[in-house]
């Protein structure tokens, strides 16, 4: 799969999962994402996407690398809807 195709999937996914924060943007805990069966079907390297979709400026969180468990409250923002 090419890497646009998978961050226009993640920007569905965070969109359906997702809810408003205060700044009118979507957003989704790393672990609600990582957790649902949809997004475990869809992609093979879900924090691969996110990095990728990171460095594209697509979406933003607070950590370098998320890890699950440890990192399932790190919210996920989508600055592109």
């Amino acid at each position: 799969m090419n890497v646009e195709h998978e961050i226009n999937l993640l920007k569905e996914e965070i969109q359906r999962l997702g809810s408003k924060n205060a700044d009118g943007q979507t957003s989704v805990k790393f672990g609600v994402l990582f957790n649902d069966d949809r997004c475990a079907n869809i992609f093979e390297a879900l924090v691969g996407t996110l990095k990728a979709a990171k460095k594209k400026k697509v979406v933003s969180f607070q950590a370098e690398l998320l890890l699950q468990g440890v990192h399932d409250n790190v919210e996920i923002v989508l600055l592109q809807e």
